[in-house]
């Protein structure tokens, strides 16, 4: 008998990049996410998989693919929040995921005073099903780093 190992189902992983808020805030839409993050192939919309919102399909390089619903945005252009966030869920995945749900937010914040004024400090969570297990905590915790170290290269030659 395996005895699982308790551990929180939450990760929240941040980085500061040196870029103003607009230049971040611009790629973080599930759509471009492949222009900033090397593990993705691809992202593209899924046409027709839901009325209400956005379902976009990330290939990964490793042959991995999901499917991910955009449950909230902050809102652009006429509507314009001084919030800049974008939450989403996997509502589909191949291989199949080994947990039940997990649902993420990417919440981006200008710095205004410091040693990184003018920089973007931007705050990737992720919640996940109780069924869960440490190393797909740890394996959020990891890609979550690499796509924020990702977002900053890019961000940095522009």
């Amino acid at each position: 008998m395996t005895t699982r190992i308790p551990t929180s189902t939450s990760v929240t992983e941040s980085a500061v990049i040196a870029a103003p808020l607009a230049q971040v805030w611009h790629l973080i839409k599930l759509q471009d996410f492949h222009k900033f993050w090397s593990k993705l192939e691809k992202s593209d919309y899924v046409k027709g998989a839901s009325p209400e919102t956005d379902v976009v399909q990330w290939t990964f390089k490793d042959g991995t693919v999901l499917d991910v619903k955009q449950e909230e945005h902050s809102m652009d252009g006429w509507m314009q929040t001084i919030d800049h966030y974008i939450t989403y869920s996997v509502i589909a995945s191949t291989p199949a995921l080994t947990y039940s749900s997990v649902i993420s937010t990417i919440r981006c914040f200008a710095v205004t005073s410091g040693a990184n004024e003018g920089s973007t400090f931007v705050q990737w969570s992720a919640n996940f099903s109780s069924d869960a297990d440490a190393g797909v905590i740890e394996d959020a915790r990891f890609k979550r780093k690499e796509a924020l170290a990702d977002l900053a290269g890019v961000v940095a030659k522009k």
